[in-house]
């Protein structure tokens, strides 16, 4: 998966407007000449820099920013319904060429089998304290096992590939006190289990509902594009739980549901972090965002 960070075109990445010209470590000769030095660094870094074109800024994914910085009130906060409606419409009209994609890149081609263990790769396009934007590449076969988005609103578009996504809703995601139920065993209400295919509608999830807990397994390559608001934060209470889901069977004396209900709902067990949750990072090289200025 690292040979792929190829996938985001080359162009200018927030605050990496000359990608590359800091990495040039192959000039340590003109050491030699002091006097030289300081021309022949301008003229290594004039070359670098016409080497990378500057990928022009995408009207498309600076209205999804702007929109989610109206959008985003901080934490314990869920957009309103307008607001949602608002930030479907934008990415639901999103391309992949608007965050530096195309599906004539090599790590799309539905025959591009990864070997060993296909990892998930990520990327993030901006991140502030009330929401990020992200990428996810996950190669065929890939998996982001079950997980939850505490206190989160997440809104995921499908820029490529064909994926399967299971989703559930906890029942009981919280006691009359506040606090969370003990039991190993929680029951969930199953909300999505199908395969999706790109360009598809923008899924929405909310902190409690919109199947808050969900996987992506990968049939083809695909490119998923996260807008989450807020972002995972350990110390404010927003980390990241993994699940195991079990077929539903009428346990601790409830009354068993119909065979048709019972389809509908499972047990979720909370696990540790799956070996195959390990995601790998890369730069963000596609087009940027402009921040307002103060």
């Amino acid at each position: 998966m690292e040979a792929e960070a190829a996938v985001m075109e080359r162009g200018g990445g927030r605050d990496n407007c000359r990608v590359g010209v800091g990495h040039n470590n192959k000039i340590g000769y003109v050491k030699k000449v002091i006097s030289k030095k300081r021309k022949l660094m301008r003229r290594i870094i004039k070359q670098a820099a016409a080497a990378v074109p500057i990928m022009p800024m995408s009207l498309q994914l600076q209205q999804l920013f702007d929109s989610c910085l109206d959008v985003f009130k901080g934490p314990a906060t869920i957009p309103a319904p307008n607001d949602v409606h608002k930030l479907c419409t934008i990415l639901d009209n999103m391309e992949p060429e608007d965050v530096g994609l195309s599906s004539k890149l090599p790590f799309f081609k539905p025959t591009n089998m990864v070997r060993g263990n296909p990892r998930v790769t990520y990327t993030t396009i901006y991140q502030c304290d009330n929401f990020s934007l992200c990428l996810f590449f996950i190669p065929a076969t890939g998996v982001i096992p079950l997980h939850n988005h505490p206190g989160m609103t997440v809104f995921s578009k499908l820029l490529l590939g064909t994926m399967h996504i299971k989703s559930y809703d906890l029942v009981d995601p919280i006691n009359l006190d506040g606090s969370v139920p003990c039991s190993q065993l929680r029951l969930a209400k199953l909300k999505a289990d199908r395969v999706f295919e790109a360009p598809c509608d923008t899924s929405v999830l909310y902190p409690t509902t919109g199947g808050n807990i969900h996987a992506f397994t990968a049939i083809t390559p695909c490119a998923v594009l996260d807008v989450i608001g807020p972002p995972y934060s350990k110390k404010d209470g927003r980390d990241c739980s993994y699940y195991k889901d079990h077929p539903y069977t009428a346990s601790n004396g409830e009354a068993a549901l119909t065979t048709e209900d019972s389809d509908s709902y499972g047990w979720l067990e909370e696990i540790e972090m799956p070996e195959n949750s390990q995601m790998d990072g890369i730069e963000y090289l596609g087009p940027q965002v402009i921040e307002p200025t103060c």
